[in-house]
Protein backbone atom coordinates (compact mmCIF):
# COMPACT_ATOMS: atom_id res chain seq x y z
CA UNK A 1 0.00 0.00 0.00
CA UNK A 2 0.76 3.56 -0.21
CA UNK A 3 2.97 5.41 2.50
CA UNK A 4 -0.03 7.22 4.71
CA UNK A 5 0.94 6.41 8.15
CA UNK A 6 -2.18 7.45 10.06
CA UNK A 7 -4.79 6.54 7.31
CA UNK A 8 -2.80 3.10 6.81
CA UNK A 9 -3.26 2.81 10.63
CA UNK A 10 -6.63 3.11 10.61
CA UNK A 11 -7.67 1.18 7.52
CA UNK A 12 -5.55 -1.95 8.84
CA UNK A 13 -7.05 -1.67 12.16
CA UNK A 14 -10.33 -2.04 10.10
CA UNK A 15 -9.51 -4.90 8.49
CA UNK A 16 -8.02 -6.74 11.17
CA UNK A 17 -11.21 -6.05 12.92
CA UNK A 18 -13.38 -6.93 9.62
CA UNK A 19 -11.26 -10.29 9.11
CA UNK A 20 -11.66 -10.98 12.85
CA UNK A 21 -15.61 -10.73 12.08
CA UNK A 22 -15.14 -12.98 9.55
CA UNK A 23 -13.64 -15.70 11.07
CA UNK A 24 -15.88 -15.49 14.15
CA UNK A 25 -19.07 -15.46 11.28
CA UNK A 26 -17.08 -18.15 8.88
CA UNK A 27 -17.19 -15.09 6.06
CA UNK A 28 -14.84 -15.62 3.81
CA UNK A 29 -13.41 -11.78 3.93
CA UNK A 30 -10.11 -12.57 2.87
CA UNK A 31 -11.12 -13.82 -0.44
CA UNK A 32 -13.13 -10.72 -0.65
CA UNK A 33 -10.49 -8.69 0.48
CA UNK A 34 -8.68 -9.64 -2.51
CA UNK A 35 -10.41 -9.29 -4.97
CA UNK A 36 -11.24 -5.81 -5.42
CA UNK A 37 -7.83 -3.34 -5.91
CA UNK A 38 -7.05 -0.70 -3.71
CA UNK A 39 -7.71 2.26 -6.08
CA UNK A 40 -4.19 4.26 -5.08
CA UNK A 41 -2.45 1.12 -5.06
CA UNK A 42 -3.65 0.28 -8.33
CA UNK A 43 -2.44 3.86 -9.66
CA UNK A 44 1.18 3.07 -8.37
CA UNK A 45 1.14 0.45 -10.36
CA UNK A 46 0.09 1.80 -13.34
CA UNK A 47 2.82 4.01 -12.92
CA UNK A 48 5.36 1.72 -12.70
CA UNK A 49 4.02 -0.10 -15.60
CA UNK A 50 4.18 3.05 -17.38
CA UNK A 51 8.14 3.64 -16.10
CA UNK A 52 8.77 0.00 -16.89
CA UNK A 53 7.70 0.33 -20.81
CA UNK A 54 9.48 3.61 -20.98
CA UNK A 55 12.91 1.94 -20.08
CA UNK A 56 12.20 -0.92 -22.12
CA UNK A 57 12.28 1.30 -25.44
CA UNK A 58 15.13 2.76 -24.17
CA UNK A 59 16.87 -0.38 -23.86
CA UNK A 60 15.12 -2.16 -26.90
CA UNK A 61 17.97 -4.30 -27.92
CA UNK A 62 17.58 -8.04 -26.54
CA UNK A 63 19.13 -8.89 -23.26
CA UNK A 64 22.33 -10.96 -23.31
CA UNK A 65 22.31 -14.29 -21.56
CA UNK A 66 22.78 -14.06 -18.56
CA UNK A 67 22.82 -10.25 -17.79
CA UNK A 68 23.57 -8.22 -14.78
CA UNK A 69 21.77 -5.17 -12.96
CA UNK A 70 22.72 -2.70 -11.15
CA UNK A 71 20.31 -1.47 -8.80
CA UNK A 72 20.62 2.70 -9.51
CA UNK A 73 22.44 5.03 -7.35
CA UNK A 74 24.26 1.69 -5.42
CA UNK A 75 27.11 -0.20 -5.82
CA UNK A 76 24.51 -3.56 -5.47
CA UNK A 77 23.90 -5.43 -8.55
CA UNK A 78 22.32 -9.22 -9.02
CA UNK A 79 22.53 -11.54 -12.11
CA UNK A 80 19.66 -12.51 -14.38
CA UNK A 81 19.72 -16.36 -16.01
CA UNK A 82 17.26 -16.69 -18.98
CA UNK A 83 14.89 -19.65 -18.85
CA UNK A 84 13.59 -20.95 -21.45
CA UNK A 85 9.74 -21.88 -22.39
CA UNK A 86 9.08 -25.51 -21.53
CA UNK A 87 7.45 -28.10 -20.10
CA UNK A 88 8.29 -30.00 -16.97
CA UNK A 89 6.29 -33.23 -15.40
CA UNK A 90 6.05 -31.37 -11.62
CA UNK A 91 6.26 -33.36 -8.28
CA UNK A 92 7.54 -36.74 -7.41
CA UNK A 93 7.02 -40.33 -7.93
CA UNK A 94 10.07 -42.00 -6.45
CA UNK A 95 10.04 -43.90 -3.42
CA UNK A 96 9.94 -41.56 -0.38
CA UNK A 97 8.07 -38.91 -1.96
CA UNK A 98 6.19 -37.24 0.34
CA UNK A 99 2.17 -37.09 -0.29
CA UNK A 100 1.88 -33.45 -1.16
CA UNK A 101 4.82 -34.06 -4.00
CA UNK A 102 1.55 -36.13 -5.73
CA UNK A 103 0.32 -36.90 -8.06
CA UNK A 104 2.83 -35.86 -11.04
CA UNK A 105 1.35 -33.52 -13.28
CA UNK A 106 2.24 -31.81 -17.16
CA UNK A 107 3.06 -28.09 -16.59
CA UNK A 108 3.55 -25.65 -19.38
CA UNK A 109 6.07 -22.98 -18.61
CA UNK A 110 6.51 -19.80 -20.65
CA UNK A 111 9.58 -17.69 -20.70
CA UNK A 112 11.06 -15.72 -17.64
CA UNK A 113 14.98 -15.03 -16.44
CA UNK A 114 15.19 -15.87 -12.66
CA UNK A 115 18.01 -14.18 -10.26
CA UNK A 116 21.08 -15.94 -10.32
CA UNK A 117 21.35 -16.08 -6.47
CA UNK A 118 19.75 -15.18 -3.52
CA UNK A 119 18.29 -11.55 -2.51
CA UNK A 120 20.93 -10.83 0.00
CA UNK A 121 21.14 -8.36 2.70
CA UNK A 122 23.25 -5.73 0.59
CA UNK A 123 20.00 -5.13 -1.31
CA UNK A 124 17.01 -5.67 1.07
CA UNK A 125 18.61 -3.21 3.17
CA UNK A 126 18.33 -1.10 0.85
CA UNK A 127 14.38 -1.86 1.07
CA UNK A 128 14.23 -1.67 4.55
CA UNK A 129 16.24 1.52 4.92
CA UNK A 130 15.49 4.30 2.40
CA UNK A 131 19.18 6.33 3.12
CA UNK A 132 20.84 2.64 2.49
CA UNK A 133 19.80 3.27 -1.14
CA UNK A 134 20.94 7.22 -1.23
CA UNK A 135 17.23 8.06 -2.10
CA UNK A 136 17.14 11.02 0.77
CA UNK A 137 19.78 12.39 -2.11
CA UNK A 138 18.13 11.44 -5.19
CA UNK A 139 14.86 11.60 -4.64
CA UNK A 140 11.97 9.51 -6.12
CA UNK A 141 8.60 9.87 -5.86
CA UNK A 142 7.03 6.94 -7.21
CA UNK A 143 9.77 4.94 -5.02
CA UNK A 144 9.51 6.94 -2.33
CA UNK A 145 5.31 6.67 -2.15
CA UNK A 146 5.82 2.25 -1.74
CA UNK A 147 5.35 0.47 1.26
CA UNK A 148 8.32 -0.39 3.46
CA UNK A 149 9.46 -2.41 6.38
CA UNK A 150 8.90 -0.86 9.72
CA UNK A 151 11.66 -0.88 11.97
CA UNK A 152 12.55 -4.39 12.87
CA UNK A 153 12.27 -5.22 16.69
CA UNK A 154 15.19 -8.09 16.53
CA UNK A 155 18.47 -7.53 14.87
CA UNK A 156 17.17 -9.77 11.71
CA UNK A 157 20.43 -10.94 10.80
CA UNK A 158 20.30 -12.77 13.88
CA UNK A 159 24.37 -12.45 13.91
CA UNK A 160 24.80 -15.09 11.11
CA UNK A 161 26.37 -12.05 8.64
CA UNK A 162 25.43 -9.80 6.02
CA UNK A 163 28.00 -8.93 3.72
CA UNK A 164 27.25 -11.46 0.70
CA UNK A 165 24.47 -13.26 2.73
CA UNK A 166 20.60 -14.56 2.34
CA UNK A 167 18.56 -11.77 3.46
CA UNK A 168 16.30 -13.75 6.26
CA UNK A 169 12.96 -13.52 7.75
CA UNK A 170 10.75 -11.59 6.02
CA UNK A 171 6.98 -12.50 5.40
CA UNK A 172 5.73 -13.23 1.58
CA UNK A 173 4.16 -9.93 1.58
CA UNK A 174 7.43 -7.69 2.51
CA UNK A 175 9.43 -10.19 -0.49
CA UNK A 176 6.09 -8.99 -2.41
CA UNK A 177 7.06 -5.35 -1.72
CA UNK A 178 10.92 -5.85 -2.46
CA UNK A 179 10.01 -6.95 -5.88
CA UNK A 180 7.41 -3.65 -6.35
CA UNK A 181 10.54 -1.53 -4.79
CA UNK A 182 13.09 -3.33 -7.26
CA UNK A 183 10.60 -3.14 -10.09
CA UNK A 184 10.78 0.76 -9.76
CA UNK A 185 13.85 1.35 -8.92
CA UNK A 186 15.00 -0.43 -12.20
CA UNK A 187 12.46 -0.06 -14.76
CA UNK A 188 12.55 -3.81 -15.22
CA UNK A 189 9.31 -5.86 -13.82
CA UNK A 190 9.78 -8.43 -10.78
CA UNK A 191 7.87 -10.80 -8.40
CA UNK A 192 7.94 -13.98 -6.62
CA UNK A 193 8.08 -16.59 -9.01
CA UNK A 194 5.22 -19.21 -9.11
CA UNK A 195 5.81 -22.82 -7.50
CA UNK A 196 5.64 -24.35 -11.22
CA UNK A 197 8.41 -21.59 -12.44
CA UNK A 198 10.91 -22.67 -9.24
CA UNK A 199 10.43 -26.55 -9.79
CA UNK A 200 11.09 -25.90 -13.67
CA UNK A 201 14.23 -23.70 -13.11
CA UNK A 202 15.52 -26.17 -9.99
CA UNK A 203 15.47 -29.19 -12.42
CA UNK A 204 16.71 -26.96 -15.01
CA UNK A 205 15.92 -29.31 -17.81
CA UNK A 206 16.87 -32.62 -16.36
CA UNK A 207 15.30 -34.31 -12.99
CA UNK A 208 16.95 -32.05 -10.34
CA UNK A 209 19.27 -34.40 -8.95
CA UNK A 210 22.61 -32.31 -7.85
CA UNK A 211 25.39 -34.67 -6.68
CA UNK A 212 27.41 -34.79 -4.74
CA UNK A 213 24.73 -32.31 -2.98
CA UNK A 214 27.86 -31.39 -0.82
CA UNK A 215 28.97 -29.23 -4.21
CA UNK A 216 25.70 -27.76 -4.79
CA UNK A 217 24.21 -27.06 -1.59
CA UNK A 218 24.47 -25.73 2.53
CA UNK A 219 22.32 -28.35 4.44
CA UNK A 220 22.85 -29.85 8.04
CA UNK A 221 25.61 -32.10 7.31
CA UNK A 222 27.99 -29.34 5.93
CA UNK A 223 26.53 -26.01 7.08
CA UNK A 224 27.66 -25.97 10.83
CA UNK A 225 30.35 -22.79 11.03
CA UNK A 226 31.84 -21.15 13.97
CA UNK A 227 29.86 -20.35 16.51
CA UNK A 228 26.76 -21.76 14.78
CA UNK A 229 27.25 -25.25 15.54
CA UNK A 230 23.96 -26.66 14.28
CA UNK A 231 24.18 -25.03 11.62
CA UNK A 232 23.93 -21.19 9.30
CA UNK A 233 23.59 -20.00 6.49
CA UNK A 234 26.43 -19.48 3.68
CA UNK A 235 27.30 -16.84 1.61
CA UNK A 236 25.25 -16.77 -1.53
CA UNK A 237 27.32 -18.33 -4.41
CA UNK A 238 29.94 -20.45 -3.08
CA UNK A 239 28.33 -23.28 -4.31
CA UNK A 240 28.28 -24.91 -8.13
CA UNK A 241 25.40 -23.54 -9.82
CA UNK A 242 22.78 -25.95 -11.45
CA UNK A 243 22.82 -26.14 -15.36
CA UNK A 244 20.84 -22.77 -15.65
CA UNK A 245 23.55 -20.90 -13.85
CA UNK A 246 21.02 -20.75 -10.44
CA UNK A 247 23.17 -20.87 -7.41
CA UNK A 248 21.95 -21.77 -3.73
CA UNK A 249 18.47 -23.35 -5.46
CA UNK A 250 18.79 -26.26 -2.94
CA UNK A 251 19.94 -25.75 0.32
CA UNK A 252 21.46 -22.74 1.81
CA UNK A 253 17.99 -20.58 2.50
CA UNK A 254 14.37 -22.03 1.61
CA UNK A 255 12.85 -19.42 -0.90
CA UNK A 256 9.42 -17.96 -1.09
CA UNK A 257 6.86 -18.64 -3.95
CA UNK A 258 3.98 -17.08 -4.95
CA UNK A 259 1.56 -19.38 -4.70
CA UNK A 260 -0.65 -20.65 -2.07
CA UNK A 261 0.69 -24.16 -1.16
CA UNK A 262 -2.24 -26.52 -2.03
CA UNK A 263 -2.50 -30.17 -2.63
CA UNK A 264 -1.92 -30.73 -6.55
CA UNK A 265 -4.03 -32.53 -9.37
CA UNK A 266 -3.25 -34.51 -11.77
CA UNK A 267 -4.86 -32.46 -14.98
CA UNK A 268 -2.24 -31.02 -17.27
CA UNK A 269 -1.72 -27.11 -16.60
CA UNK A 270 -0.11 -23.89 -18.02
CA UNK A 271 1.56 -21.22 -16.02
CA UNK A 272 -0.13 -22.65 -13.04
CA UNK A 273 -0.60 -19.96 -10.14
CA UNK A 274 -2.48 -20.79 -6.58
CA UNK A 275 -3.52 -17.57 -6.25
CA UNK A 276 -3.41 -16.64 -2.19
CA UNK A 277 -7.26 -16.51 -0.66
CA UNK A 278 -6.28 -16.66 2.94
CA UNK A 279 -2.54 -16.25 5.34
CA UNK A 280 -1.18 -19.77 5.66
CA UNK A 281 -0.16 -21.70 4.76
CA UNK A 282 1.90 -20.09 1.74
CA UNK A 283 4.29 -22.96 -0.25
CA UNK A 284 8.07 -22.20 0.15
CA UNK A 285 10.89 -24.64 -1.54
CA UNK A 286 14.10 -25.89 -1.97
CA UNK A 287 15.16 -26.53 1.69
CA UNK A 288 17.79 -24.82 3.63
CA UNK A 289 21.04 -25.32 6.32
CA UNK A 290 19.32 -26.85 8.87
CA UNK A 291 17.48 -29.41 6.64
CA UNK A 292 18.46 -33.17 5.44
CA UNK A 293 19.21 -34.32 2.02
CA UNK A 294 15.49 -35.46 2.22
CA UNK A 295 14.15 -32.22 1.77
CA UNK A 296 16.95 -30.59 0.02
CA UNK A 297 15.42 -31.51 -3.22
CA UNK A 298 13.72 -29.44 -6.62
CA UNK A 299 10.43 -31.04 -5.41
CA UNK A 300 9.85 -30.46 -1.91
CA UNK A 301 7.22 -28.39 -0.55
CA UNK A 302 7.38 -26.86 2.49
CA UNK A 303 3.76 -24.80 4.13
CA UNK A 304 4.30 -21.37 5.92
CA UNK A 305 3.56 -21.62 9.47
CA UNK A 306 1.82 -19.11 11.83
CA UNK A 307 4.75 -20.21 14.46
CA UNK A 308 7.72 -18.58 12.10
CA UNK A 309 6.30 -15.31 14.23
CA UNK A 310 6.21 -16.98 17.51
CA UNK A 311 9.19 -14.37 18.83
CA UNK A 312 7.46 -10.85 16.68
CA UNK A 313 6.29 -9.38 20.10
CA UNK A 314 3.71 -6.90 18.38
CA UNK A 315 -0.06 -7.26 18.42
CA UNK A 316 -1.62 -7.99 15.86
CA UNK A 317 1.65 -9.65 14.52
CA UNK A 318 3.96 -8.37 12.04
CA UNK A 319 3.05 -8.28 8.56
CA UNK A 320 6.80 -7.43 7.83
CA UNK A 321 9.14 -10.30 9.35
CA UNK A 322 9.43 -14.20 10.19
CA UNK A 323 11.31 -13.53 13.23
CA UNK A 324 11.45 -17.16 14.03
CA UNK A 325 12.28 -18.41 10.20
CA UNK A 326 16.21 -17.59 9.87
CA UNK A 327 16.56 -20.05 7.36
CA UNK A 328 13.81 -18.30 5.20
CA UNK A 329 14.71 -15.61 2.09
CA UNK A 330 13.29 -16.03 -1.68
CA UNK A 331 14.48 -14.66 -5.05
CA UNK A 332 12.63 -12.90 -8.05
CA UNK A 333 11.90 -13.58 -11.55
CA UNK A 334 11.29 -11.17 -14.87
CA UNK A 335 8.99 -12.83 -17.01
CA UNK A 336 9.97 -12.28 -20.75
CA UNK A 337 6.52 -10.83 -21.37
CA UNK A 338 5.04 -7.87 -18.98
CA UNK A 339 1.80 -8.56 -17.52
CA UNK A 340 -1.07 -6.07 -17.34
CA UNK A 341 -1.18 -3.53 -14.22
CA UNK A 342 -4.20 -5.86 -12.78
CA UNK A 343 -1.66 -8.49 -12.77
CA UNK A 344 1.30 -6.50 -11.27
CA UNK A 345 -1.06 -5.62 -9.09
CA UNK A 346 -1.80 -9.22 -7.75
CA UNK A 347 1.50 -9.96 -7.71
CA UNK A 348 2.86 -7.49 -5.40
CA UNK A 349 -1.20 -7.52 -3.51
CA UNK A 350 -2.23 -10.69 -2.37
CA UNK A 351 -4.35 -9.55 -0.17
CA UNK A 352 -3.72 -11.31 2.86
CA UNK A 353 -0.68 -10.22 4.49
CA UNK A 354 -2.56 -9.51 7.97
CA UNK A 355 -2.26 -12.33 10.56
CA UNK A 356 -5.67 -13.54 12.13
CA UNK A 357 -3.42 -15.35 15.03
Amino acid sequence: MLNEPGGKRRRDKACLAATVAAVVLGVPFLVAQASKPDPKELAAVEKIRARIEEQAKKTATEKPAPYKVTIPNTIVSYGMAQIPAGQLTMGSSAAGARPDEQPVHEVKIDAFWMQTHEITWDSYLMFMFADQAHEREKPDALVDALSRPTAPHLEMSFGRGNNGFPAISMTQHAANKYAQWLSAKTGEFYRLPTEAEWEYACRAGGDGRLEPLDDYAWYKKNSPQGAFTSGTYHNVGTRKPNAWGLYDMLGNVMEWTLDQYAPYTAAAQQNPWARATKPYPHAVRGGSWKDDPAAVTCTARVASEASWKRQDPQLPKSVWYMTDAQWLGFRLVRPAALPSAEEMYRAWNNGVELDPY
